[in-house]
């Protein structure tokens, strides 16, 4: 139970800082402070679910797509997140496709770099 909180809370904090990097890098993204926090859980509990699925219908009708799934998922969840909460707005299709980008990258890299941080921290 504890090993399911930790990750998480890792998925979460790894949302809200590629929430937050898109909001501050890609003009048309923004970022409400009431709403944030929703905007995060639903884009995290989208991309969990997403994640998986667009991976098993990739490998299913569409291998040549595999590797793009984590930037599908992560675009879906954004339009979830814009959709069913005022705690994030982009617009402008380039807006999307920057945001989708740094979002899929900032995850990924946060994703990794927060248990090491944590670790290390427990360790001091």
């Amino acid at each position: 139970m504890l090993r399911f909180l930790a990750r998480a809370a890792i998925f979460f904090g790894s949302s809200a800082i590629g929430l937050l990097v898109a909001a501050w890098l890609v003009p048309g993204v923004t970022v409400r402070p009431l709403g944030f926090i929703v905007a995060v859980v639903v884009f995290t509990i989208a991309q969990a679910i997403l994640a998986p699925f667009f991976l098993k219908m990739a490998s299913r009708y569409a291998s040549a797509f595999l590797g793009g799934i984590g930037l599908v998922s992560t675009l879906a969840a954004l339009i979830l997140a814009s959709v069913l909460t005022s705690g994030l707005s982009i617009r402008g299709i380039g807006s999307w496709v920057w945001a989708t980008v740094v979002v899929w990258l900032v995850t990924a890299i946060a994703t990794l770099l927060l248990p090491m941080l944590i670790v290390k921290k427990k360790l001091a």
